[in-house]
């Protein structure tokens, strides 16, 4: 039964666990031991509700409805809190991707802080050392016409570019130690090249505003608050270079001709959580450099996320369930999110770092040219966050992969980070292949991994056999774009939106939700929390169904119907 107590609109999302007052995170606590201003995330309690979004939906209008409901709810809930940051002067940055903003308070602040209804909790904004991929330099190639990188060729690229599918009229974004735009390999994809006419505002932006304090020496070669694309380390010139790149005597761009913007997320490797936020939020709706006027139409299709916030460099376990919230809403924002497994050797459970933990990352592990998996390649499960589960998704070229470097020279490197950019690059080609794609991130992830190559694993890893499919090593497979432009271009979307739609009345849930349909045929249905644990999962055979939810934790879930469509609720108690 429905209970009679209603809740006010700004507090309908919740998240379970927490006080009626902020908390500090123990990793914070012991940087307070000194009396010095320290680097803090601070998360809000509210967060957005996105009742009345729709899978049909394109995705400008997927982009702009959640905008609209993620800005609303930052500018009311955090005003107390930036009034008292104001008078204090001290120096913050908000976010409302997810509900939360960095600052640098001293440990008196942040106890003073932690006492207000509106937080949900006090994090260190950690610093985060990224380690790069292993690198060979790559010899001069012989002038005897273009040539495909093993990488190209095992993926099947060339059978879909003889179809004329090379990515046109898809952007891809990478968040990364930023891009060298005017190179050889990239300058005619940059989206900020308009036939010559160069603008960068909305196509770049950087996030890196002061020094990080594991860099060496206290200048950037680059600078900092760029409103030019540059790259103060090389990877990702290299990372954005797969996925777009190509230049007269070499293919190894996966997409040639996607469009590409970038984000710089890293100071010569070194970033933050705040930092990688502050890209996820550009590319959720792209605005200028002094972050004003986004704009959700400019939204690329994917991100290529070659990084991780890694637990042995001290990232603050407080803020996974944030940077899991940022993935989230991107998704529902039409973008799909892809993330490099890591670097941790293919043993069992290495696959630990953020992002690549979150259920709803794409995530892609590394291959060796005899297909085998990478040395190096992190695998599952995912035993660190959340209930048990397989990753990484899918395998791609990862081993001496080939690509462009800022001063044009050509290198040969290895890792992960070279992986997810053939995947990245992959889902330009399915939505060139079909537009009707655009902005479908469940169907499109599912044509990747029911595309793929299968392989079994060479050991297993609990509760997982390597015989099984999808396995803790390979995924679903190796990626193949062939057969995922195939399939791609048998999707017909949703012909006739309302023939698919449900409805979940009461949201919030005050104990019980409705889900009623408009068509017969019986779905698997399922509803997961936002750390991905399942809480129903069942064959729906009536147009309308009453679940119990009174039992639920407080928080926000997710509601995935036919053809993996998602849709958001909360349930307050």
């Amino acid at each position: 039964m429905m209970k009679s107590k209603k809740l006010p609109v700004f507090a309908l999302l919740l998240l379970c666990g927490f006080t009626s007052t902020g908390q500090i995170s123990p990793m914070l606590q012991q940087r307070m031991l000194r009396d010095v201003p320290i680097p803090v995330f601070v998360e809000f309690r509210e967060q957005a509700d996105f009742a009345g979004w729709k899978a049909s939906w394109d995705k400008n209008r997927k982009a702009g409805f959640v905008l609209d409901r993620l800005q609303s709810v930052a500018l009311r809930s955090q005003s107390t809190v930036r009034r008292k940051l104001d008078a204090w002067k001290a120096p913050y940055l908000s976010f409302y991707l997810v509900n939360a903003l960095r600052a640098e308070l001293s440990p008196w602040q942040i106890r003073d802080l932690a006492g207000h209804p509106e937080i949900l909790q006090i994090a260190y904004d950690s610093p985060q050392s990224f380690h790069f991929p292993a690198r060979d330099e790559f010899p001069a190639l012989a002038a005897r016409g273009p040539e495909f990188t093993w990488g190209l060729e095992r993926m099947g690229v060339a059978e879909v570019w003889d179809q004329g599918i090379r990515g046109q009229h898809v952007v891809v974004a990478d968040a990364d130690t930023g891009v060298r735009w005017d190179i050889p390999a990239l300058r005619a994809q940059y989206r900020g090249n308009q036939g010559g006419a160069i603008e960068h505002r909305y196509n770049w932006y950087d996030a890196i505003h002061a020094i990080s304090p594991l860099s060496n020496g206290p200048d950037n070669p680059c600078g900092l608050d760029l409103q030019e694309p540059c790259d103060d380390h090389g990877h990702g010139t290299h990372t954005a270079g797969t996925m777009a790149g190509s230049i007269p005597d070499l293919n190894f761009g996966v997409a040639p001709d996607a469009s590409w913007v970038g984000c710089r997320n890293m100071e010569r490797g070194n970033g933050a959580p705040s930092t990688y936020l502050e890209c996820f939020e550009f590319f959720l709706a792209p605005f200028d450099f002094d972050r004003s006027n986004p704009q959700p139409s400019l939204a690329p299709h994917v991100i290529n996320n070659s990084w991780y916030c890694s637990l042995e460099e001290g990232c603050d376990t407080a803020v996974f369930p944030a940077m899991e919230r940022a993935v989230l809403n991107l998704r529902i924002s039409g973008v799909v999110v892809v993330v490099s497994a890591g670097n941790d050797g293919a043993h069992c459970s290495t696959l630990s770092h953020v992002p690549a933990i979150y259920d709803k990352s794409f995530t892609v592990g590394s291959i060796r040219k005899d297909d085998s998996i990478s040395s190096f390649s992190s695998n599952g499960p995912v035993i660190n966050y959340g209930p048990v589960r397989i990753k990484p998704n899918v395998v791609a070229p990862g081993s001496d992969v080939v690509s462009m470097l800022p001063d044009s020279s050509l290198a040969s490197w290895s890792g992960t980070s070279m992986a997810g950019p053939h995947a990245a690059g992959l889902v330009a080609l399915i939505i060139s292949a079909n537009p009707a794609l655009e902005g479908q991130v469940e169907e499109i992830e599912s044509i990747i991994e029911r595309s793929a190559v299968q392989h079994i694993a060479p050991f297993d890893c609990w509760p997982s056999s390597g015989t099984d499919i999808p396995n803790n090593t390979f995924g679903h497979g190796v990626i193949h774009a062939g057969e995922a432009v195939r399939l791609a271009k048998n999707y017909v979307g949703n012909t006739d939106p309302e023939s698919e739609r449900w409805s979940l009345l009461p949201n919030p849930s005050y104990g019980y939700i409705v889900l009623e349909r408009e068509f017969d045929e019986p779905v698997l249905v399922s509803v997961h929390t936002s750390t991905g644990q399942v809480m129903l999962r069942e064959l729906a055979r009536e147009k309308r169904w009453v679940v119990e939810t009174a039992n639920w934790p407080t928080g926000l879930y997710f509601f995935s119907g036919p053809g993996g469509r998602i849709q958001p609720f909360v349930v307050v108690e």
